[in-house]
Formats: C-alpha cells, structure tokens, sequence
C-alpha cells in the first residue's frame, strides 16, 4: 500500500513540473510574441486617418472633418432632353428617332382625336348630361410618346389623366363614351365615376380615384412580371402633385429594392388641382427624387412627343434587360381646369394658360414637323378635324341613347355566391324602389 502510494506522489510530480515547464515554455513564447509585435508596430509608418473609408452598411461616401450641409440649391438643375423645338424643327439629327411618315401621322391623329373627344364630353358636362369629366388638354404629347414606346403586353397603371395612352392601345370611342354614361356596354357596369377606365384586354388596370394608389400597385405587378420572366414591363403614370403621397415612396423604394422592370412616368404638368409646384415642393421636381432611391431617372419635354417617345422606348428597353426602375418626369402644362368641379381662373391668369395653348402646345408642334416636311396640309387638317369631330359624335350619341345597366349588377362580382347580408340589401333596395318608383324611371335601365 505505501508502496503504491509513493508511486502514484511521484507521477503527479512529474506531471506537475512538466506542467510547470510547460506553462513558463507558453508565457515566454508570448512574451516573444510580444515583443514581435510591439516591435513591428514601432517600426510603421505613422497613422493616416484621411485614409479610412467608411464601412457603414447604409451608404456609400467619404469621411469629412468638416461640418457643412448640403445645399439643394447649389445642386444645378436637372437638364430637360427635347428633341424638337417649339416650331418642330430637329434640334439634334441623331436624336431623331426616324419614325415613318404613317406612324407620325397616327400619333398626330390621336393626339387630335383625343382634344376633340375633351372637348365634346367636357361641354357634356356643362350640359348635364353626364356627372363629372377631367380633359387632357396640353399633355396630349406625354400620352401618345409614351404608349408608342410600350409593347402591347406591357401592364399600365393610370391615374386619371391617361386616356390618351388608352385610345393608342385601341379602345374604341364607344367604350370611352360608355363609361363616362355609365350605361349597358360599360365595362365597369356603371359603378365608376366617368373617366375612370380600364381593360383588360389591352393590360390597362381600371383607374382608382385614391391618389397615388396606382404607385405601390404597380411596384407589386412588376415584381410578379419580374418572376415569371415573360419579357414584359410595367408603365405607372402619376402627377407631380401624387408624388407627395406616402405611396409614391413606398413604389420608388419597393420597386428599386426587389430591382423591378418598371417605368414610373410622371406628369408635372404644374398644379396639383389648385396647388402650384412652388407650393408642392422645395426640391428640383421629381426626377430628382430618383437617385436617392437608387433610380435611373432623366427629365423630358413632355410637349415634345418625340423626346417622350425616345426616353420611354429606352427605359423600357432596359427595365426589361436589366431589371431596375426608371423614373421619367414629363414637364408639360395642364391647359384645362382639373376637372369639371374646378375653375382654375381663381388661381392661375388667362395670359398664362394661353401662352401654353398657344405658343408651346404639343399638337401645334408635331403639325409644324409634319407640314415641314410635306406630309400635312391646311386642306388636311380640315378635312381631318371635321372627320374626327363626326366620328366622336356619333359615339356620343349612340352612348346617351343605351339603356342604363340593370340595378341588378350592384350585387353581383363581388363574391361567387351572393352572400345573405347582400340579398337582404337587395330586397330593400328593390322595395325602396317600388315604394317610390316615381323618382326611379325604370324603363331607361336593362332588366
């Protein structure tokens, strides 16, 4: 037992110093290291803190040691890219996009065709003959350009001023006057307010009247289009004046983070109904709005038909072959009151509104072009006006003599099935209806 008791007192002795040794072995090794290092630090060549980068994930700048805020008004303005002058002469011939003499004259014909349909549903309004009406006038340019540079499968978001794009696509005149006369061949059965279009057969989503609402929509439908890889692009018309809503920052941001092939086409067209630009921003417009989301954006004459034309055809180009957002801000002017509920005379001159109507109007300029080069003539231009001014009255008519859609379709679209609060609403609604059917001519409704 002592025996045993000695040997075990031995080993732990042994390991015990070899332990020992071990550990001075370690701390003299750091030591060295130490020094290695105390001594390599010695020999560098003296910190340069101008040298350090900022590693922030949030940005990418510089480091400055000076305490200076950024003034927005030091920053030059975005440059307007025009391709034509205000007499339709070519500023730069490789800017010229080389449009055939059928497709200028058919861009000039809508343009026409939708200042002569403005103007008959507008006086509609006055007449009472339908309830509500928003005109295009002054921004016929920024519809037509922009639809020309889209293929067909492209989706478009409109606001409320866009029918131009519409009429481009193909809706015919009897659909646009059937919706604003709510009557059987609407397409939205009469529940929208007129003006508010939409077709699904030419990817136009119906108009919402909620400013703004179109932005983050549209942000949502290219991301889907984005996914399914189809070789398509999104197209988002707004005001400058919905640019100030919180969905505008919501589209621009969503868009450029998910990296979505879509065309966010702005109209500053001045007012935002009774609000000037001075009122509505401090920063250069909306365009530059775009490089602090991360956006390509560029500012175009939006009178000039050929400048939208170009600017739109490149972006969608390369929203589709790279998958990003573009932001193209179209300045041009609203000649026309905002709608029919306002009067623009109570803020804004008659001289100011004339000199647009008249000294830099869209449709006067690309018939300068055209008649430069021989294609348009006095005796054309009559002869097209009195045409295009018969074609929209005789929509207009066959519109006000259909029958109204039935009330019937109020409940219906909504779910599969009618659920039971909605046929208890119908029964009431048809008892009310017979209790005083007096004020409820229904012989000018489809049964």
């Amino acid at each position: 037992m002592a025996v045993a008791v000695r040997s075990v007192s031995k080993m732990y002795g042994v390991c015990f110093n070899a332990g020992r040794q071990a550990t001075g072995l370690t701390a003299s090794r750091l030591l060295q290291h130490r020094a290695f290092r105390v001594g390599a630090v010695r020999r560098q060549q003296p910190f340069d803190s101008t040298m350090e980068k900022p590693q922030f994930p949030g940005a990418s700048a510089e480091f400055v040691d000076e305490l200076k805020f950024i003034e927005p008004n030091v920053i030059s303005g975005i440059p307007v890219y025009r391709v034509m002058d205000r007499q339709g002469n070519i500023i730069n011939p490789s800017q010229d996009p080389q449009l055939s003499k059928e497709t200028v004259l058919n861009f000039y014909q809508n343009m026409t065709m939708l200042n002569t349909m403005d103007r008959i549903l507008y006086e509609s309004q006055r007449q009472g003959r339908i309830s509500f009406y928003m005109t295009n006038y002054g921004e016929e340019g920024t519809h037509i350009g922009s639809a020309a540079a889209l293929d067909p499968s492209d989706i478009v978001f409109g606001q409320y001023r866009e029918a131009g794009v519409l009429m481009y696509r193909g809706f015919p005149l009897d659909m646009f006057m059937a919706q604003c006369y709510a009557n059987a061949d609407d397409l939205g059965k009469g529940r929208q307010m007129p003006v508010h279009y939409g077709s699904k057969d030419l990817n136009f989503v119906t108009i919402s009247s909620p400013l703004a609402t179109q932005i983050p929509q549209a942000a949502g439908a290219a991301y889907a289009v984005k996914r399914e890889n189809m070789n398509r692009a999104v197209i988002c018309y707004f005001g400058e004046g919905a640019a100030s809503e919180g969905d505008a920052h919501a589209g621009f941001n969503f868009s450029a983070t998910l990296e979505c092939p879509l065309i966010f086409f702005c109209r500053n067209n001045g007012y935002a109904i009774s609000t000037p630009t001075n009122e509505q921003y401090r920063g250069d417009g909306i365009a530059a709005r775009g490089p602090g989301y991360g956006m390509l954006s560029i500012r175009v004459d939006g009178n000039d038909v050929f400048a939208v034309y170009n600017a739109t055809k490149e972006a969608r180009r390369r929203a589709v072959a790279e998958n990003q957002p573009f932001l193209i801000e179209a300045m041009t002017y609203r000649i026309g009151h905002h709608s029919t509920s306002d009067d623009s005379s109570a803020y804004r001159s008659v001289d100011e509104v004339n000199y647009w109507d008249k000294q830099d109007h869209p449709i006067s300029r690309l018939r300068h072009y055209m008649t430069t080069r021989g294609w348009w003539s006095e005796d054309d231009e009559r002869s097209w006006r009195k045409q295009s001014r018969k074609t929209v009255m005789e929509a207009f008519e066959k519109a006000e003599k259909r029958l109204k859609p039935s009330p019937e379709l109020m409940f219906t679209d909504v779910y599969e099935e009618m659920t039971p609060n909605l046929e208890k609403q119908r029964e009431a609604m048809w008892r009310h209806v017979h209790q005083y059917k007096e004020h409820y001519p229904l012989d000018q409704y489809e049964k």
